[in-house]
C-alpha cells in the first residue's frame, strides 16, 4: 500500500479555509498613497463577502513611530515582510491605483509566482497587459 502523497503548506492552507468555510481572502496592494482609495476598495470587498487584508500602515504620512531614519527604513523591511505573508495567506489580489511603483511590481511578481490571481481597479497599469 503506497503512502498519499504529501500536501504542500499551500494546500493544506486551502484544506483548512474550505474545512472552515471561509469566505475568500483578498489582499489589497498598491501605493499607500492610495489609501483613501484602498479603504473604499476594503469596503467594495467586504460588502461582497470577502474577507479584505490591506497595508495597516502608510509610512509616507509622518508619525513619530517612524521619524528615526534607521527605525523606519528596519520597519519597512519588516512590514514587506508581512505584505508578503498577507499575500499568501490571501485567495486574490486587488492592486489599487493608477500607478504601479517598485514595490507594488514586486508584490504582482511574488502573487503571481505563487499562482494567486491579480485584478485591478485601473487595468491599464497591469505591467503584464
Amino acid at each position: 500500500m503506497s503512502n498519499p502523497p504529501l500536501l504542500t503548506p499551500e494546500e493544506k492552507l486551502a484544506d483548512v479555509k474550505r474545512l472552515l468555510s471561509l469566505p475568500r481572502i483578498v489582499v489589497i496592494c498598491g501605493s499607500t498613497r492610495f489609501m483613501t482609495d484602498m479603504n473604499e476598495a476594503d469596503l467594495r470587498e467586504t460588502r461582497a463577502g470577502k474577507i479584505v487584508v490591506k497595508p495597516g500602515c502608510d509610512m509616507k504620512s509622518p508619525r513619530e513611530l517612524w521619524s528615526d531614519p534607521v527605525e523606519a527604513e528596519a520597519l519597512k523591511v519588516r512590514l514587506d515582510d508581512l505584505h508578503r505573508a498577507k499575500i499568501r495567506l490571501a485567495d486574490e489580489v486587488l492592486v489599487v491605483g493608477d500607478y504601479i511603483g517598485d514595490s507594488t511590481r514586486a508584490e504582482i511578481v511574488y502573487a503571481r509566482s505563487l499562482g494567486k490571481p491579480v485584478r485591478f481597479t485601473h487595468p491599464d497599469v497591469d505591467p503584464d497587459a
